[in-house]
């Protein structure tokens, strides 16, 4: 992968610089200390990872990251902890706060790697279980496949090109989109409610008209989603 970084700190480049050299399959394009020259370089050299700090003068890297039309992977580096909503918000794969360790720097390479390979993290329900207690899935969190149980699972959350899996005992991150384990889960146990949430009809504790509460955590129920999740809910009330 081709890298850039992009940081108005000389010391902060170094380390990065050092980091990007130490790791097979990275090479260093451009180490730019501000965010002109890097536009620069983005226009005229292919780019497939940007390392961009925050806080720059003149332009700050939000500032740039948001005039590209096209952009490369990006891995935000900053000592702020008060940027990490926006940048989310503008679809980076990461958020490394200063100072970064090796160790951090390798996580933020794992995901990139992820991100290039195709969405194959999810393994699907063994045909051969036919009870809804036994039935589960197989989920790759890091390097490792992680075998959960449907009947565990209180709800998932879309972390955007991720998903959460929460249970009672932990929980799971795994590089997903939520529209594909919606297709996969049986209709008959789980509802989508919002955009970003499914929850497990059984692990309900509660529910208005307004959000349902599961796992202690309340999560609201969106408007394209209210009526065919009121539907479910009240099917299994009557039915109960």
């Amino acid at each position: 992968m081709k890298c850039l970084i992009v940081d108005d700190e000389p010391l902060a480049r170094q380390l990065l610089e050092r980091y990007i050299a130490g790791v097979n399959g990275l090479t260093l394009v451009k180490s730019a200390e501000n965010s002109i020259d890097a536009f620069t370089v983005i226009q005229n050299r292919p780019v497939d990872l940007i390392f961009l700090d925050i806080q720059m003068p003149q332009i700050t890297g939000i500032e740039l990251l948001r005039s590209l039309k096209q952009r490369p992977r990006v891995i935000l580096t900053t000592a702020y902890r008060e940027y990490a909503f926006e940048a989310y918000d503008l679809d980076v794969v990461d958020y490394l706060l200063k100072p970064i360790s090796f160790d951090r720097f390798l996580r933020s390479i794992s995901k990139i790697y992820q991100l290039r390979q195709p969405i194959t993290q999810i393994e699907e329900v063994l045909p051969s279980v036919q009870s809804f207690d036994g039935a589960y899935i197989y989920v790759k969190e890091d390097r490792e496949m992680i075998k959960v149980f449907l009947k565990d699972i209180l709800y998932i959350e879309s972390l955007r090109d991720y998903v959460r899996i929460k249970t009672e005992q932990r929980q799971i991150i795994t590089y997903q989109k939520i529209s594909y384990l919606e297709q996969k889960l049986p209709e008959s146990k789980f509802v989508r409610i919002h955009r970003s949430f499914i929850v497990a009809c059984d692990h309900v504790s509660s529910f208005t008209v307004h959000s349902v509460r599961v796992g202690g955590l309340e999560i609201p129920i969106g408007r394209n989603y209210k009526n065919s999740t009121l539907k479910v809910l009240h099917r299994d009330n009557v039915l109960q």
